[in-house]
């Protein structure tokens, strides 16, 4: 039997989490990132597709190729985070359902020969990806700094120029900074966003 978990590791990912907008001096080990992943891709994707992609700017000259899709409000944020990651999606993941399904190899003509389910397909499971992507960042002790200002055709353009990977959001990643955060908004009460039937 399973047992719900306790409070701490949901102060963590959830209750005390925060979207920062700054960020405090240290770096971000490769070995963290590595951790990060290990842990999202074990979320399930529908057929095990897991078509999303992650790149890690982690150096200046890195971040720099980013910043002129930044929205202005954005640039520090950005530009001052210790990693920044595009999160994206591939659209030809189907090429690794082989690998990805192997009891049923037939996957991928599947999706090959559909482009619409295969966008759509792509899209879903890379955002669902992304959200693995925020809770587990937070699990292996970083701050999340999410954001969707910003140009993606742009961003496409600088790191995914052959059109294969399109991007979602990106996130900076580190230390978080207290003095960055706004006041909690409010959410939606149970009654207002859920039906039991």
């Amino acid at each position: 039997m399973k047992f719900e978990i306790g409070l701490e590791p949901l102060q963590q990912l959830f209750f005390d989490a925060r979207s920062y907008n700054g960020w405090l001096e240290g770096p971000v080990a490769e070995d963290q990132l590595r951790r990060l992943y290990d842990i999202l891709k074990m979320g399930p994707t529908s057929f095990n597709c897991c078509p999303a992609r992650f790149v890690f700017l982690s150096t200046p000259e890195a971040k720099k190729r980013i910043e002129a899709h930044l929205r202005p409000a954005n640039v520090h944020k950005v530009m001052t985070a210790p990693v920044v990651a595009i999160i994206a999606h591939d659209s030809l993941f189907y090429e690794q359902m082989p690998k990805l399904t192997p009891h049923r190899p037939e996957t991928r003509d599947f999706f090959a020969g559909n482009e619409e389910l295969a966008r759509v397909t792509a899209f879903r499971n890379g955002t669902l990806q992304g959200a693995y992507f925020l809770i587990a960042a937070r699990a292996v002790g970083l701050d999340c700094g999410p954001m969707s200002g910003f140009d993606n055709a742009g961003v496409d353009a600088e790191f995914f120029p052959d059109g294969q990977y399109r991007s979602n959001f990106i996130c900076g990643l580190g230390r978080g900074d207290p003095e960055s955060l706004f006041g909690r908004l409010p959410r939606l009460e149970f009654d207002e966003a859920c039906t039991v039937l």
